[in-house]
């Protein structure tokens, strides 16, 4: 879909509304031009697709680096690309997400402290407890374990993570039966 900037907007992120032909800008203008503060959230997988299709327009359209800001914004999105492609948002899905945020709305959590478990995916009480501001005081032990749960059930975790969780299980095998 190609979205362009109506004349009564300006990019705040170019010199000139003309210098300003990219997706991304106008979605990140029009966030910031929100009065709610909280509708700027991008979930990790949102930021994914968003550059993803972001790089695929470019390559259709055979638009080359031109000048050293266009250079600029090629390298963000690579390294952003290469950054984010690790990270357990790459096996998500617009399906997904709407799954995990369903789930969510039995918890009394925030939209940030829901950001984050969608984004980095805890696997342990000490993960939540990073994320979850006050999580001592507003939630108990069993709640923990719920969140926990529907993280794990409904977040898919990777090939990595099943990996590594299968290597795990190799050793602790390898621990009980010595040869």
């Amino acid at each position: 879909m190609e979205v362009a900037l109506s004349p009564s907007q300006e990019c705040k992120f170019h010199e000139s509304r003309d210098q300003c032909p990219f997706t991304c800008c106008l979605a990140l203008h029009l966030a910031h031009s929100r009065k709610d503060a909280n509708s700027a959230l991008l979930s990790n997988y949102e930021v994914f697709q968003l550059l993803t299709d972001l790089k695929e327009q470019r390559k259709e359209s055979g638009k080359n680096k031109h000048s050293s800001g266009q250079q600029n914004l090629n390298t963000i999105t690579y390294e952003t690309l290469k950054y984010i492609s690790k990270t357990p948002c790459r096996h998500q899905s617009p399906e997904i997400v709407r799954e995990f945020l369903t789930a969510m709305k039995s918890h009394k959590l925030t939209k940030a402290e829901k950001l984050q478990l969608l984004n980095h995916r805890p696997m342990t009480a000490v993960e939540i407890q990073l994320m979850v501001e006050e999580s001592e005081e507003r939630l108990t032990e069993e709640q923990i374990e719920a969140l926990l749960h529907t993280v794990t059930s409904i977040l898919p975790a990777g090939p990595e993570a099943e990996q590594k969780k299968n290597t795990n299980d190799d050793m602790t095998m390898d621990e009980e039966n010595p040869a």
